[in-house]
């Protein structure tokens, strides 16, 4: 696989969307994942993800359960649609933590590891809090996404065409997904389902010649590249 520079990469990358953020203002995007880091916390609990006394223990002993994995490929589209699935199913009721369900997305990640703080802030900011999570368990709260669109955004071509030779990784672009986001659950003893819309942005690169595409990092949720 071709990787670039460790000490170049993470400022070349910065470099070039520094000059593309000027197009995100003017098309009022806004700031995304790339240049913040981090999300805002979601929108209000859903009645599936409010406090109860009620349901499976915070505390439950780990099972042999794993999170979902993300399926390599050097194809854009698909790599960008395996890590929004990965990233999106989640389920409380198995015995693991949001800290179990971020490191299938960094396997996938940057192999120079420029990208990888970055990266994992972006995945934690995408999952509830522990203290949330404590919560969501005892109504045995799961989670998965249906995508029913993806493309690659106007305003990351105009990004490429203003970028200056090295300024990006070979084979980076950008991807954003349209689709559902499902919640499952209980609600005093009572089978509770949810769906919300969701858009965000999947940050990547395929090298030629490598044998997957890798993440370099998300959108803030429901603020994608357009």
């Amino acid at each position: 696989m071709k990787t670039f520079p460790d000490s170049r990469s993470r400022g070349r990358l910065v470099a070039a969307l520094a000059a593309a953020l000027v197009l995100l203002v003017l098309a009022g995007v806004g700031v995304y994942g790339l240049l913040t880091g981090r999300t805002q916390p979601s929108a209000s609990p859903s009645p599936a993800s409010s406090p109860s006394q009620a349901g499976p223990s915070a505390s439950a002993s780990p099972s042999a359960a794993k999170p979902p994995t993300v399926q390599r490929s050097t194809d854009p589209d698909v790599f960008a649609r395996n890590v929004a699935t990965a990233l999106f199913g989640w389920d409380t009721g198995v015995g693991l933590w949001p800290v179990d369900y971020t490191s299938p997305i960094l396997t996938v990640d940057d192999p120079t590891g420029a990208e990888q703080a970055g990266l994992a802030s972006d995945v934690a900011a995408y999952l509830p809090s522990r203290e949330q999570w404590i919560q969501l368990r005892k109504h045995a709260t799961r989670q998965s996404l249906t995508i029913t669109r993806t493309y690659v955004p106007a305003a990351w071509a105009q990004a490429v065409q203003q970028a200056t030779a090295g300024q990006l990784p070979d084979g980076a672009t950008a991807i954003t997904i349209e689709g559902t986001r499902h919640r499952a659950g209980t609600w005093d003893g009572r089978p509770v389902r949810e769906d919300f819309a969701v858009t965000f942005t999947v940050f990547l690169a395929c090298p030629p010649n490598a044998d997957s595409c890798h993440v370099l990092r998300l959108s803030q949720l429901d603020n994608p590249l357009k």
